[in-house]
């Protein structure tokens, strides 16, 4: 739904039908409101959850994203208005900022072994990319007849993810780790429980039970160090015991240069660039759709990779072989144009959406979801939404303006994102694979911290270790 929701109306914008329907607008910042508005809905709608994200859980923010998704969707395909479109617009935007704060966290949470939440979520990259060319697709066979139905249908179309989406997740309990933040222990017993297969006394429970209470502590004793005015300087100086500020920083950084990089830039306006580079009208439409299949691809080899290769060195790696591609693709730009170089930035293109889902799509929101401490996780995956939907609006806003008014040196602006993801991924992004999300807490404390941590979490094993053995006596 996410995916299919962010591209169904970039196929159906200069449709006349629709046109028609909302009595054909002429303004210059029309149409760019009407896509931009959703984005910054998301956006603005990410700081909100953050303040209430905590009391509803997890479970309770993807309900109510599901729940303003059918809303939004009814009023967008009933829409005769600009007004009434944007009012569409920016409900759903609503919606997929719950569910962008929360699915992520969701997922990386429910994982049981070391080794779910990287294909999880990678597996959640390949759906959410999926749905972007699935609604180009639809939009595109659509758009062929000229009547009303033709671009309503599309637009409603997304009602059927949220409807699935929305009534699974009554089913599904919350997360364990939520309950426990939350001192609802027993319904945290029976979510491992759940997620286990195996009661709540044995002793791989009782490790990973004992592992998130001991995070917990150590969290609530970080805390009492925060202060609001640590996060005017990103993290920087950042004095408390578990880095708590520099974390959710990163979380708000990392997405927001993933955009910077050209990721909605080169999905919303495929069409726009591929005619721009030379392509033939003739083979811009059937360009575009192929162009963002490829983008869906790039995320499968993550699902298979992502445990073995690592976080860091998929997002490193990546935006080094993105920033090559960018740099020859500029060049080829600011060229004179023959219709070999016209080919070959057709083909560059190709090839950097296709590292980019692989390197970046998915990696991102796996890696903040990891990196934000327990308590605190809800304001890290709103604040990871924050940064994706912020610097989304300025691309879909902007970008277009842009690329015609500075024509080839638009593509520096991209080219310095790529370059500032590599500096920001090596010095301030550590490697999370391979560690529990408790463990993870402790790449970010301070030495005499974490060895104060293991002898209370040592303490506590020894103290079960008796209690266990008086039981056994008793019973004797």
């Amino acid at each position: 739904m996410y995916g299919y929701d962010a591209g169904v109306l970039g196929g159906v914008l200069l449709h006349k039908p629709f046109l028609d329907a909302i009595d054909n607008p002429t303004g210059e910042w029309v149409i760019p409101w009407i896509s931009s508005s959703y984005s910054l809905s998301a956006c603005i709608t990410c700081a909100i959850v953050a303040t209430f994200a905590f009391k509803i859980g997890r479970r309770g923010t993807i309900i109510l994203g599901n729940i303003a998704a059918v809303v939004g969707s009814v009023i967008q395909s009933t829409a005769n208005s600009v007004a009434q479109l944007t009012v569409g617009r920016v409900i759903t935007g609503f919606a997929i900022g719950c569910i962008s704060s929360a699915v992520p966290t969701y997922l990386a949470e429910t994982g049981v072994e070391i080794g779910d939440r990287g294909p999880a979520n990678a597996f959640n990259a390949i759906m959410l990319i999926s749905g972007v060319p699935l609604a180009y697709w639809i939009d595109y066979g659509c758009t062929k007849s000229n009547g009303q139905w033709s671009w309503r249908v599309p637009i409603a179309f997304q009602c059927i993810f949220a409807i699935i989406g929305g009534g699974c997740m009554f089913f599904l309990p919350d997360t364990p780790r939520y309950y426990y933040a939350k001192n609802r222990h027993s319904e945290g017993d029976d979510a491992l429980e759940r997620l286990n297969d195996a009661a709540i006394d044995t002793e791989q429970v009782q490790r990973i039970k004992r592992e998130i209470l001991l995070a917990i502590e150590a969290e609530d004793e970080a805390a009492s160090s925060l202060h609001w005015r640590m996060f005017l300087t990103s993290g920087i100086i950042d004095r408390t015991p578990m880095k708590i500020i520099r974390r959710l920083c990163i979380c708000f950084w990392l997405p927001m240069i993933r955009e910077w990089m050209g990721s909605s830039l080169m999905a919303y306006y495929s069409s726009v660039i591929l005619s721009r580079v030379g392509a033939r009208p003739s083979l811009v439409s059937l360009l575009a759709g192929v162009l963002n299949i490829f983008f869906a691809l790039g995320c499968v080899p993550l699902y298979f990779t992502i445990e073995r290769v690592g976080r860091r060195s998929v997002l490193l790696y990546g935006a080094c072989v993105m920033s090559v591609l960018i740099l020859i693709f500029t060049v080829l730009q600011a060229v004179p144009a023959t219709t070999s170089i016209q080919w070959a930035g057709i083909g560059i293109i190709f090839l950097f959406l296709f590292v980019f889902g692989y390197a970046w799509q998915g990696c991102v929101w796996l890696y903040c979801s990891e990196i934000a401490p327990l308590e605190y996780r809800h304001i890290g995956g709103a604040f990871t939404g924050f940064g994706e939907w912020l610097m989304t609006f300025i691309t879909v806003f902007a970008g277009p303006i842009g690329l015609t008014n500075v024509g080839w040196k638009f593509w520096l602006w991209v080219l310095s994102g790529n370059l500032v993801a590599i500096a920001f991924v090596f010095f301030l992004c550590p490697e999370t694979g391979g560690k529990t999300l408790e463990q993870v807490d402790f790449l970010f404390s301070k030495s005499e911290f974490v060895s104060g941590m293991k002898k209370a979490e040592q303490d506590e094993e020894e103290g079960e270790e008796k209690r266990i053995e008086e039981r056994v006596e008793l019973k004797a």
